[in-house]
């Protein structure tokens, strides 16, 4: 009996109290040894509100939990304890791959591992900017403004844009929450 990789589907918004039913539910069933991990791959997401910046964590994959269990036993042949347990628990529509789930290769598992821990200290914008796209500064000296991108750093979270100053176009760099992409994406005529 192995423990591998399989995708649970959940309600959207439900895969935290499906992770923590399975994990306190687990334990108390003594299922442990069936039971493995249960992950929710996240990262950090800028964003910008009412001119306020806030971080948020969000999922990878909304409405998909990720758990490490033994499903089959060693003749391929479903473990009816656990594949009641999971099916049993509140907020999992089922696994992915429906009444014969097929388990995560372990590459596949490395590269979401590999993808939540390059991101796990870094907070990503929410919004993603393109040079030629016109913004609204919301904030700094030429709030109000409106201007076109001319760079884009996703790495620093930092653009330049390029502002109507006194008839002249001057290159300013500001931070993606201190601007918003503007309803109207035609520049401006000087």
């Amino acid at each position: 009996m192995t423990k591998q990789w399989f995708v649970l589907h959940t309600l959207t918004g439900q895969e935290q109290k499906a992770k923590r039913f399975i994990e306190s539910q687990a334990r108390l069933q003594e299922l442990d040894a069936y039971i493995g991990d249960v992950v929710i791959p996240t990262e950090k997401v800028s964003e910008t509100k009412h001119n306020k910046k806030t971080t948020v964590v969000r999922k990878f994959f909304p409405g998909y939990v990720l758990i490490n269990i033994a499903l089959y036993d060693d003749e391929k042949k479903l473990i009816p304890a656990s594949w009641r347990f999971i099916r049993d628990t509140p907020g999992v529509i089922g696994f992915l791959g429906g009444e014969k789930p097929v388990p995560l290769t372990q590459s596949e598992m490395d590269d979401i591992f590999d993808q939540v821990e390059a991101k796990k200290d870094k907070v990503r914008p929410k919004v993603s900017f393109e040079p030629g796209e016109l913004v609204t500064i919301l904030e700094g000296a030429f709030k109000g403004s409106q201007g076109g991108i001319t760079e884009v750093d996703p790495d620093r979270g930092r653009l330049k844009v390029n502002v109507m100053i006194f008839g002249k176009e001057v290159p300013v760099e500001l931070e993606y929450w201190q601007v918003e992409k503007a309803l109207e994406q035609t520049p401006p005529v000087a």
